[in-house]
């Protein structure tokens, strides 16, 4: 199971400030790898406000490594592109 099938749900009451600023609590921002820097979608559902970390594209560098040959890659990418002309 993914890591977010373990984590546990809290709900943590936390007060706004007269600027409109709320602190993630600690908890929160390790169990979701969120630092100084990081952005958060602020998103309105039927449930309320709904906060969402957006991944940091540098953390992602390289997770495909290894599974397609360059060589490969440029073939693939060339077929798409002769696809997509009109």
């Amino acid at each position: 199971m993914g890591v977010r099938s373990r984590i546990r749900l809290s709900e943590i009451t936390v007060k706004v400030t007269r600027k409109g600023q709320v602190t993630i609590p600690a908890e929160f921002r390790k169990t979701h790898g969120i630092h100084q820097g990081s952005r958060v979608t602020c998103r309105s559902d039927t449930d309320g406000l709904v906060l969402m970390p957006l991944p940091n594209i540098e953390d992602t560098a390289g997770v495909d490594a290894g599974k397609i040959k360059y060589e490969k890659a440029v073939k693939e990418l060339d077929r798409m592109r002769s696809q997509d002309r009109y």
